[in-house]
């Protein structure tokens, strides 16, 4: 009974995932070009940010520049995690840390380059803001699958759970299989 309730508990999540998949769910192929461009394009804006140097800036408040060497690891961060992620791509908590990093990035490249349009170079401020932006597509769909994802988890643990619940309740109708204990009879 337990192997028949196993089984059918991970064929209908396979048939859901199956099922997921045809309505619109990205598939692993996707998701791993996704995130080799969201890689790529960390790796392309280092060097960039690299470039940024808030000590040299003129009336600069200080925090820019530690500001800059946050930027620096978030860029490398950022790329560290999607390369993780891409390892294993259907664990929702890795997708979602990793979202959460390139939204992180993105604030923190946004407010240094408001300093350095302020400060520095506004051509120099243009084009992060624009090499920022080139990811926004990829991040959306990022974004998208993790939704999918998380709706596709929501409804196999729904189906497993009322699964369970109905073999619970099948179990509870069933009688006993012990036989009931007799009281034993005394000699005279």
């Amino acid at each position: 009974m337990r192997i028949a309730t196993f089984a059918a508990l991970f064929l209908s999540g396979g048939l859901f995932t199956v099922r997921a998949q045809q309505a619109g769910m990205q598939n692993v192929w996707d998701i791993h070009n996704t995130l080799a461009a969201i890689a790529l394009h960390a790796d392309r804006l280092a060097p960039f940010v690299d470039q940024i140097h808030p000590e040299n800036w003129t009336g600069a408040p200080e925090g820019y520049v530690a500001q800059a060497k946050t930027c620096r690891n978030e860029v490398r961060a950022v790329a560290a995690a999607v390369k993780k992620l891409s390892q294993n791509p259907e664990k929702l908590t890795d997708a979602l840390e990793t979202l959460f990093q390139i939204r992180t990035e993105e604030a923190m490249l946004a407010s240094l380059g408001e300093g350095l349009r302020k400060y520095s170079s506004p051509p120099m401020a243009d084009l992060l803001n624009a090499g920022v932006a080139e990811n926004a597509a990829n991040r959306d769909r990022l974004q998208q699958y993790i939704l999918e994802l998380a709706t596709a988890r929501e409804q196999e643990f729904r189906v497993a759970d009322e699964e369970a619940q109905r073999c619970r309740q099948s179990l509870s109708r069933q009688p006993s299989q012990q036989q009931p204990i007799r009281p034993k009879q005394e000699k005279n």
